[in-house]
């Protein structure tokens, strides 16, 4: 039996079904009207570099020639350029973002404010950035110098600058980067307090943060994107807090904590990615690479055909000595580097004593440790601090009785530590000081450098009694002079460094117990110099804040 001939109702029905079926193959995603079965991304990303432009040994400082040599150096953009050119080359999909606080932290700031850290960010490729509360150290005039200049968007959605004639324009809630066929929503917010902490400027004002993460969520939404990043300087407790709270964000890359997470590092505080489930349920990645571009974070995500992430993986890849420094941004930083040198030499005070750091400072009261903590004590008064701490062994050296170079601070305090603040109780200050002497007894013994230098407090202790029970007394300074002793109920507001307030030394007790702490304040030799330039001559004494209680009851002070 023969089959019959096509009708040409019948046949014009086949063609228009054939067209539609075509046609829904050819539609790209980015049009809403048809999705690919599942898309990849790769995110690189960086936070909080803090103008490290060239290498840096393990604790952020300038890398030496010697350690150098003995491949002991990290990070650097030069060799971040390597690693990202090798990435571009060889794989698919990816975008590459900070964080924030790309400004302060180096002499390269110090000389060239963001304009050295905007050339070498529009070099390497970066496609946008959260604006950090460092970004805002020098006012509104610096920032909007690097903003116009920057080859990639700006975000900032809770900032508000429409009344600062500076940043009016210049600062975006989100931007939109087409990659691959696909279009991605990339929003950002920064800490709510930038100007407590920072310089922004009267003008500059700051949008609640929920309600402005949910208004650039919406406006994107409205478009169809539905692969959002969030690129957040809030912290990372506070990035997990947003991960659980507000719908619609699919990645959260995070600074402002100088957290790290890993999956292979025992130190990291928490693995690579964090997963957080949105209020529906949807899956959450929060990532951050730590700080000082030791890290080049990457994470690779796999979205559906509805915008949700089905897989991930990912690692911070540590910019060690084998990834080969490219040799043309190298050569460019070098040059940039040589007015540095004489940077150094710059007389920011003089002192009208000789200022005794170093291991004097690991068993006793030393003149540079009062001066030392007394800045910090002077820089966090207005937000009602009391006490100021200071490891003895991070003051690292001497200074001479004369002029005081901004070399010799450095050399005072090579760890690139912040200045921190913290509320902590009495009794938990008191495990404080114990911790600090119980090393102090021997210079044979390892972890003097715990030992603590202090302003707004003394206290005696006695070497020979067993530790834990070594501090005899503990005053506060009050208000008139006078002083009381603490109170193991009451609350002390508290300055110290950042690398302390986190548990180095054996201070957990300030890690656990500290409340309303805030890590990221300026770098303590930044606010060292301040002082120094506004009191000098300075001619620090030994005034009994440390006293040492020998065997028989006699008490010993030293003297430099």
């Amino acid at each position: 039996m023969k089959a019959r001939p096509m009708g040409a109702s019948c046949l014009y029905a086949v063609r228009v079904l054939l067209f539609l079926l075509l046609a829904a193959q050819l539609i790209p995603v980015s049009s809403g009207w048809a999705k690919n079965s599942e898309y990849n991304l790769t995110i690189l990303h960086t936070n909080d570099v803090h103008a490290r432009l060239m290498e840096l040994d393990a604790v952020g400082d300038t890398c030496e020639a010697e350690e150098a040599l003995k491949g002991e150096c990290f990070g650097g953009v030069a060799r971040r350029a390597t690693l990202i050119r090798e990435i571009r080359k060889n794989d698919g999909n990816f975008i590459l973002v900070d964080a924030g606080d790309q400004f302060q932290g180096t002499l390269f700031f110090t000389k060239y404010k963001g304009i050295a850290i905007q050339r070498f960010m529009n070099e390497l490729g970066y496609q946008a950035m959260v604006v950090g509360n460092h970004e805002f150290v020098e006012g509104p005039a610096v920032l909007a110098d690097f903003f116009r200049g920057t080859e990639f968007p700006v975000l900032g959605s809770n900032v508000d600058a429409d009344n600062e004639p500076y940043l009016k324009n210049l600062i975006k809630p989100y931007v939109v980067l087409e990659v691959g066929g696909e279009r991605i929503g990339i929003l950002g917010y920064t800490v709510e307090d930038v100007a407590d902490i920072s310089k922004p400027g009267a003008k500059l004002k700051n949008r609640a943060l929920i309600n402005s993460i949910n208004t650039a969520l919406n406006q994107l939404k409205k478009m169809n994107i539905d692969k959002i990043i969030a690129l957040s300087h809030i912290g990372f407790g506070r990035d997990e807090e947003i991960a659980a709270q507000v719908e619609g964000i699919d990645v959260i890359v995070g600074g402002h904590t100088h957290t790290l997470l890993s999956n292979t590092d025992p130190t990291a505080e928490g693995p690579y990615p964090v997963v957080i489930k949105s209020p529906t349920g949807k899956p959450v990645l929060v990532v951050t690479a730590f700080a000082w571009g030791k890290y080049l974070g990457r994470l690779d995500v796999t979205f559906d055909a509805n915008g949700v992430l089905t897989h991930w993986n990912g690692e911070p890849i540590l910019l060690d000595a084998a990834v080969r420094e490219d040799p043309r941004i190298r050569a460019e930083i070098d040059k940039l580097n040589q007015p540095l040198l004489a940077l150094q030499q710059e007389v920011i005070g003089t002192t009208g004593v000789d200022l005794v750091g170093g291991l004097f400072c690991r068993f006793e009261e030393c003149n540079l440790g009062n001066l030392l903590t007394d800045a910090m004590l002077s820089a966090t008064l207005s937000g009602g601090t009391r006490i100021a701490l200071m490891n003895g062994g991070g003051i690292r050296a001497s200074v001479s009785k004369g002029e005081i170079s901004r070399r010799e601070i450095l050399e005072v305090l090579p760890f690139s530590n912040t200045l921190c603040t913290f509320s902590i109780k009495g009794e938990d200050l008191l495990a404080a000081l114990e911790n600090g002497v119980s090393r102090a007894d021997s210079a044979k013994n390892e972890g003097t450098g715990r030992f603590l230098q202090v302003s707004g407090l003394r206290y005696s202790w006695d070497p020979q009694r067993p530790v834990g029970t070594r501090v005899i007394t503990a005053e506060v300074r009050q208000a008139d002079g006078s002083y009381q002793s603490i109170e193991p109920v009451e609350v002390y507001k508290v300055a110290a460094i950042d690398y302390l307030r986190r548990g180095g030394d054996g201070y957990r007790v300030f890690a656990e117990k500290a409340v309303e702490a805030y890590d990221e304040g300026p770098l303590l030799s930044d606010v060292f110099i301040e002082y120094l330039r506004t009191h000098s001559p300075v001619a620090p004494k030994i005034e009994g804040r440390i006293i040492k209680t020998e065997a028989g009851g006699s008490k010993s002070q030293a003297s430099p």
